[in-house]
C-alpha cells in the first residue's frame, strides 16, 4: 500500500527538532520513512523475540535498565512521539509536556511480563504508527508544534522513532549482546 508520502521521504531540516534529536535522525537512512519504519521494525522484533526470559531481565550494570525495560521504554516512548504527530498533525497549538523516561521505567511492571506480551504490544503500537504516518498529506508531514519547549515537525517525529529504536538498538548489541 502506498501512501501519500511527499514529506515522509524527505529527510528533516535541523530547525525542525531540538538539537537534542539530531543523533536520532542521523541513524535514519535517506528514503521513505515509513518503509524504514516497517522494515527495522521486523528486524529488531526477530532479534527480541529469540531472547530467552532470562536473557530479557539482563542489566548490563546496576542501575541500568533490563532488556523488558528497553522494549517497555521503546513503546512508550514510541507512544508519546507518535502522540505528538497526531497533535501536530491536527494542527493542535498547544504546547505539549515533555516526560521522564526514568519516572516512567520507575513506576512500570515492564520486568514482571514476558518478551512475548512485551513485543505484542510494541508490534501494536509500531503497526497503529505507521498508519498513522501512512495516511498523512503533503500539508499535514510539515506541520508542527511544540513539545518539550521546542518545535517539532509531524516528520521529524517520524524519524525521531525511527532513530530511537535504532539507537536502542545499537545500545542492545554493544552492552547486552542481543543479536
Amino acid at each position: 500500500m502506498t501512501h501519500l508520502l511527499a514529506g515522509g521521504n524527505v529527510r528533516p531540516e535541523q530547525s525542525e527538532y531540538a538539537p537534542y534529536y539530531g543523533t536520532y535522525v542521523a541513524y535514519v537512512p535517506d528514503g521513505d520513512v515509513v518503509v524504514t519504519l516497517e522494515r527495522q521494525f521486523h528486524d529488531t522484533m526477530t532479534r527480541l523475540r529469540n531472547l530467552s526470559e532470562a536473557a530479557a531481565g539482563h542489566r548490563y550494570a546496576e542501575g541500568k535498565w533490563s532488556i523488558r525495560e528497553v522494549i517497555g521504554h521503546l513503546t512508550d516512548a514510541e507512544r508519546v512521539f507518535a502522540y505528538r504527530a497526531m497533535r501536530f498533525a491536527r494542527n493542535d497549538a498547544t504546547p505539549l509536556a515533555s516526560f521522564d523516561e526514568n519516572a516512567f521505567i520507575a513506576n512500570s511492571s515492564f520486568d514482571a511480563r514476558t518478551v512475548a506480551s512485551l513485543c505484542d504490544e510494541w508490534d501494536a503500537v509500531r503497526r497503529a504508527s505507521v498508519q498513522f504516518f501512512r495516511a498523512l498529506t503533503p500539508e499535514e508531514w510539515d506541520r508542527s508544534g511544540t513539545a518539550s519547549n521546542a518545535r517539532m515537525s509531524v516528520r521529524a517525529l517520524a524519524w525521531v522513532i525511527a532513530g530511537h529504536e535504532r539507537h536502542h538498538l545499537s545500545i542492545l548489541k554493544a552492552r547486552y549482546q542481543v543479536g
